[in-house]
């Protein structure tokens, strides 16, 4: 579609009604405005907007609806895809959107399209509560909670979606409706799941749960010679393992720092992230399978949930080029193991990251029809994070996680979720809804007929109006 030129008075009207802030290409900001996660990612919008309030994104709304434009909303920009930010277009950027009420006794919470999980985990943590979000606290909660939301907690929690209680919605008509499991019903269930597709949530309501302050976590890290041992050990301690156990094994480049034994430093590795929310003096004996195969790192000790959170960002800074691939298995037999472990043996970038997730526990006990996402029976997720700082070697790295993709395809199930998909195209999407998929459409027909909102991982309508 060839975008319509924003007009100066269009958008002087605009500021005269606007209580954020408006930026244009040159203004002071702008460059840094743009940016996402992905620093692959290198587009420039018309127009940047950041609403300060709700009334504030009804403008921004009905303006890009006015003036023709392509609209993409930026919460936390981390999504790999970078579909915060759209070229020539209207960018609707949620940053100043950031209050966090927390209700103790009720252990509720409400926060803005705008926060991040650092920022939700800060406020809820003060109660010891929680909820289950981002593996990396610049990630915004809206994309994530809207995508399906997998976290450290999933196994004890569930997905953020199956602790999302409400939410308040624009929709592409420049309406503000609630959407609960008691009011706007068929939303609330399309939401949980559906990504950005029927609107723009400006604030989240969550129940929490007691957990923390403290919790007994860290990192564990073997050579990558035990890569198979420690894999294979990992999937059957935590396929049976309670629910308070949650984490990750990662194939991963030891840095170069001083908690690294001299000779690993540089070198491939396996690590395990360790989350256990039960009695941290209980984590040791917890986690004593893992622990018997002798780590060379041993970083693991009660340390509150909110350093748990950080734990990834040191191999997650943001700018880097990012390319990911992710699917989910039903199972990880140990042939899945042998060809992933052969496949991801020479990472082309030391920053480059695979991560095995359990999933299990409350996850399982959610039924399959009880919201969007769907897929409740998957076992594992393997997340293929390619991230390396220069251009000249996007090829090399592009095709290194693209062939790991490939060799584990024979255990993959069809579906997944939205979040973990790149650049698969509308069949995959149409696929991870699989059932689900009609109802979807159902949806975007009745809430967006004209797909305004198409900066996504996108479910068209079929509507006369479908652009």
């Amino acid at each position: 579609m060839t975008q319509t030129a924003i007009s100066e008075g269009a958008v002087k009207d605009l500021g005269a009604q606007f209580r954020g802030s408006i930026l244009r290409p040159g203004d002071g900001g702008y460059d840094e405005a743009r940016k996402v996660f992905n620093g692959m990612i290198d587009r420039r919008p018309g127009l940047i907007v950041r609403p300060a309030d709700t009334a504030d994104v009804q403008r921004a709304v009905n303006f890009g609806r006015a003036n023709g434009l392509l609209v993409s909303i930026k919460g936390g920009g981390h999504a790999a895809p970078g579909y915060a930010v759209c070229d020539d277009g209207l960018m609707i950027d949620l940053c100043l959107m950031k209050a966090i009420t927390v209700d103790p006794g009720a252990r509720t919470a409400v926060a803005e399209g705008g926060v991040n999980w650092g920022e939700f985990d800060a406020a809820t943590q003060q109660h010891g509560l929680a909820v289950t979000g981002g593996r990396i606290r610049s990630t915004g909660i809206a994309g994530l909670t809207l995508g399906s939301g997998s976290g450290w907690l999933e196994r004890k929690l569930g997905y953020t979606v199956d602790n999302m209680i409400g939410a308040e919605v624009v929709t592409a008509d420049g309406n503000v409706i609630h959407a609960s499991a008691d009011e706007n019903a068929d939303l609330f269930w399309g939401l949980r799941g559906g990504g950005g597709n029927f609107g723009i949530v400006t604030k989240f309501e969550y129940r929490l749960h007691p957990i923390g302050p403290i919790v007994f976590g860290g990192l564990l890290a073997f050579p990558r010679e035990k890569a198979r041992e420690v894999l294979r050990t990992y999937r059957d301690f935590i396929e049976k393992a309670p629910d308070d156990v949650g984490g990750a094994a990662v194939l991963i480049t030891a840095p170069s720092e001083p908690f690294v034994p001299e000779e690993a430093r540089g070198k491939p590795a396996v690590a395990v992230v360790v989350c256990y929310t039960g009695k941290p003096e209980a984590g040791e004996q917890a986690m004593k399978p893992i622990l018997d195969l002798n780590p060379v790192v041993r970083m693991v000790t009660p340390m509150p949930y909110v350093a748990v959170q950080s734990l990834l960002e040191p191999g997650n800074p943001p700018g880097l080029r990012n390319y990911w691939k992710a699917d989910m298995y039903p199972e990880l037999p140990d042939a899945a193991i042998d060809a992933l472990v052969e496949a991801a043996a020479n990472p082309p970038s030391p920053l480059t990251a695979v991560i095995v997730q359990p999933i299990g526990g409350a996850v399982h006990r959610v039924a399959d029809d009880a919201t969007a996402i769907g897929w409740r029976s998957a076992k594992w997720a393997l997340h293929v994070l390619g991230m390396w700082p220069d251009a000249s070697e996007d090829e090399r790295n592009i095709a290194w996680v693209r062939n790991i993709a490939s060799v584990m395809q024979p255990w993959r199930q069809t579906g997944t979720y939205l979040n973990y998909l790149m650049d698969e195209g509308d069949q995959r999407v149409r696929e991870s809804f699989g059932s689900h998929y009609q109802t979807m459409v159902d949806l975007k027909n009745k809430y967006d007929p004209t797909n305004f909102f198409r900066m996504n991982q996108n479910i068209a309508p079929t509507g006369n109006g479908h652009r």
